[in-house]
């Protein structure tokens, strides 16, 4: 895939609308730099994004996939695959964000009752102790979750865990 040449025909295309790239960014919901970055090959837009320019342009996915214009048109079953896989993709984002959302709001309350705990000065007890030590521990436990769940390692662990134990996903 030559994002170049997939950046350069983005480029042409959008011109023949006689759009900006403000426009376009606005039309798109992205912000003008991320249009910048599409036509200057530099970054690659979402799938969903990537149907939404096709129709938008009128032009075929394929076309844009491949930076240049081709005669026949993407037949509808295909169309609908690539639709139901954009879908899927957003369904599965949105889920990542929720998830990693949890996680960090939870670290968030944790440190906050942490701190309200060391303002209140309270004596120096066990279970005052614990309170302290457990919200600190809750507070960056979910925080490494959230990292580890963000950066695809989570994934890579579960995968392994079923490698050991034997049961591979299928």
């Amino acid at each position: 895939m030559d994002l170049q040449r997939i950046g350069n025909f983005l480029k042409q295309l959008r011109n023949e609308q006689g759009m900006t790239q403000e426009q376009l960014a606005e039309k798109l919901n992205v912000s003008r730099r991320t249009v910048s970055r599409w036509e200057t090959g530099t970054n690659m837009p979402d799938l969903d994004l990537l149907i939404e320019m096709a129709d938008l342009y009128t032009v075929d996915l394929r076309e844009l996939l491949n930076g240049e214009r081709k005669s026949g048109k993407m037949d509808k079953e295909l169309e609908q695959t690539v639709l139901q896989v954009a879908e899927y993709s957003n369904a599965e984002k949105q889920r990542s964000a929720r998830i990693v959302t949890v996680y960090f709001v939870i670290g968030i309350a944790a440190l906050i009752v942490n701190a309200i705990i060391h303002m209140m000065e309270l004596g120096d007890t066990f279970w005052i102790g614990f309170v302290k030590g457990g919200t600190f521990g809750l507070a960056l436990g979910t925080m490494l979750l959230g990292l580890l769940y963000t950066t695809g390692r989570m994934e890579k662990m579960h995968a392994f865990k079923m490698r050991l134990i034997g049961k591979d996903r299928k």
